[in-house]
């Protein structure tokens, strides 16, 4: 019966442990942090376009 009444309390222990408790991202937060990954995107991708591009002006000269 001790190991029994062990085992119960480890496994509830372990299950505390590995519970998160951290805030939820509201529907704005998550629209928010889309709508800026994307523009980091985009700014990224435009960045490498530019890039390209002097590397092919500098190529043809």
């Amino acid at each position: 019966m001790k190991k029994l009444s062990y085992l119960f309390i480890a496994l509830f222990s372990l299950s505390l442990m590995t519970t998160s408790c951290r805030e939820q991202k509201s529907t704005g937060e998550k629209v928010e942090e889309a709508v800026e990954d994307t523009g980091d995107a985009i700014e990224d991708a435009a960045d490498d376009v530019s890039d390209e591009v002097e590397d092919a002006v500098d190529d043809n000269k």
